[in-house]
């Protein structure tokens, strides 16, 4: 059943597979278009920030670049932070970042803030930021290790090293919120919105 009502499909704003993957698993057409930014250039610029507010500052500042070269498109933005014990963290750029980040998170909850924006020209037609908490497990240095030898470059693709979908399960003994959220696409409320928009059969 073809749910999409538009000519063209959505653009996403973002190199994420797993946000890509999601929207394709709803039927969701869409052309991937990451947006050329230096996002760490970003948080510096805008700190001191709530982690939620600059989750949708990243999303915002990604459907808006690529919007410009995109006239006439549904544009979607997409970011995500994590913040614990008052410090946002950031994906980590090698294997001993990533190590540094779940040693830091480990036997703690933590809160994941997934950010959507969406954009049509120089207009933000919505957007919506979810909150996930997770709670990871006191894992033993040793499993760290092993973890971190599994993963492989896997645990630099997301902030906190780890991607719940794939073996980054082991990590948690608890999470609440959605999974989406967790993902880094809120997939619930951008569908409602597409919904009533048109854009997705009712």
């Amino acid at each position: 059943m073809a749910l999409w009502n538009l000519d063209r499909p959505l653009v996403l704003a973002s190199r994420s597979a797993a946000r890509r993957a999601l929207l394709e698993a709803a039927r969701i057409p869409c052309d991937v278009r990451p947006a050329d930014l230096d996002e760490r250039a970003l948080e510096r610029q805008a700190a001191p920030s709530e982690p939620a507010a600059l989750a949708l500052m990243l999303a915002d500042a990604k459907a808006q670049a690529v919007a410009r070269h995109c006239p006439g498109r549904l544009v979607l933005g997409a970011d995500q932070t994590l913040a614990c014990a008052n410090r946002v963290f950031s994906k980590p750029c090698d294997r001993t970042a990533a190590r540094e980040q779940l040693s830091r998170l480990r036997g703690c909850t933590h809160e994941l803030h997934a950010a959507v924006s969406l954009w049509r020209d120089g207009e933000r037609l919505f957007s919506h930021v979810a909150t996930a908490r997770l709670t990871m497990r006191p894992f033993s240095d040793s499993f760290l290790e092993r973890y971190l030898d599994e993963a492989g470059e896997a645990a630099l693709a997301s902030v906190g090293g780890y991607q719940l979908e794939g073996l980054g399960v082991h990590l948690f003994e608890r999470i609440d919120g959605d999974y989406f959220t967790i993902l880094g696409l809120p997939l619930l409320p951008l569908l409602a919105y597409l919904r009533s928009g048109g854009h997705v059969i009712a």
